[in-house]
């Protein structure tokens, strides 16, 4: 099975990031600081779109730099696009061959913007397209649903933000990226074995906050993309606007809340979810929280900052496990391909 391969190899792919691809990314910083941004814009799809998410929240705690998400639609339809001049604009794409966010970079590159691609094909569109290209390094992705793919594209975003704050406990702790990977791949050994209880659920939510916003996100597509029920992601906030009224007895929730700022406003869900007797499962670093979930997901301590690479770990392996559970095809779901080209 090509998508538990790959689940496995990501604890190698952040390790070659670190180790081969440091020298590039320090080129890469050297003309983000000589550019001055006043901003950042990233255009993305799909899973790449959840890579976003979490550089708004890296870059805007570690760095003070607003993170605004590009329309591409902006670009390639309406034919409008923003004044992007000032900005550092990153195009984030597996394949590198998504259309509409190279447009951006193209508009971008016209109007005197700095460029940068984050992709795993240094001769792709979009690569070609950008004044600077960081790989991937994560070798051909072949399962539909992309794991190794995504924590990569999460490695060097926390790559990027590491080098600009120039700070030597970021990078120490990045260092250990690989080595929490594994001990998290272990504890996630245990999900076959109650990965069938849930086999009949036809509706599923994910909650989180903060730098795992866009842990929720991902977690909710790859168990779209694999089980093709109806799951959402929900930021934990807004989850309480009006959203939280569709729980009841037996509802799956799942809770993504590593220690760290927003750890009370998700413990506090988590009792809410219990009172109304929800399905809690629950990926944490916190043993007390843990005990309160019906399935625990257990990850290892790190800083909140770093959390995300691991705590979606896993939500691809649940949602792996619930594709076998259910007899579907792993590797290639339904209506999907490897490679989404949109205009």
């Amino acid at each position: 099975m090509l998508l538990q391969s790959e689940i496995a190899q990501q604890p190698t792919v952040m390790g070659r990031l670190i180790h081969e691809s440091m020298s590039a990314t320090e080129t890469v910083v050297k003309a983000i600081k000589a550019f001055d941004p006043a901003y950042v814009c990233i255009a993305a799809r799909g899973t790449s779109d959840n890579a976003a998410r979490y550089a708004q929240y890296l870059f805007g705690n570690i760095l003070g730099l607003p993170v605004m998400l590009a329309a591409p639609s902006l670009h390639t339809i309406y034919g409008t696009p923003p004044n992007l001049s000032k900005a550092l604009v990153i195009g984030i794409s597996q394949s590198g061959e998504a259309e509409d966010v190279r447009t951006v970079m193209k508009d971008a590159n016209e109007q005197g913007a700095l460029t940068i691609a984050i992709t795993n094909f240094e001769n792709s569109p979009m690569a070609q397209t950008a004044q600077h290209h960081l790989p991937l390094l994560a070798e051909e992705e072949l399962s539909v649903a992309a794991t190794k793919t995504y924590t990569a594209q999460l490695t060097v975003v926390a790559m990027l933000a590491t080098l600009l704050a120039d700070d030597d406990t970021m990078l120490n702790t990045l260092k250990s990226l690989p080595k929490f990977t594994n001990d998290t791949l272990k504890l996630t050994e245990t999900i076959p074995d109650w990965a069938d209880r849930y086999r009949y659920m036809d509706r599923f939510i994910v909650l989180g906050r903060g730098f795992n916003y866009a842990t929720a996100f991902e977690i909710s597509l790859k168990v779209k993309e694999l089980t093709y029920i109806s799951s959402e992601g929900f930021s934990e906030a807004d989850f309480r606007h009006g959203p939280i009224a569709v729980v009841n007895s037996g509802f799956p929730v799942m809770v993504v809340a590593p220690q760290g700022k927003v750890f009370p406003q998700m413990a506090d869900m988590l009792a809410k979810l219990n009172t109304s007797k929800a399905e809690t499962l629950v990926i944490s670093n916190d043993a007390d929280l843990l005990s309160q979930a019906t399935k625990q997901l257990p990850i290892p301590a790190v800083p909140e900052w770093l959390s995300p690479i691991i705590s979606v770990i896993p939500g691809q392996v649940f949602a792996m496990q619930q594709a076998i559970v259910r007899g579907f095809e792993v590797d290639k779901p339904r209506g999907l391909s490897k490679v989404t080209i949109t205009q």
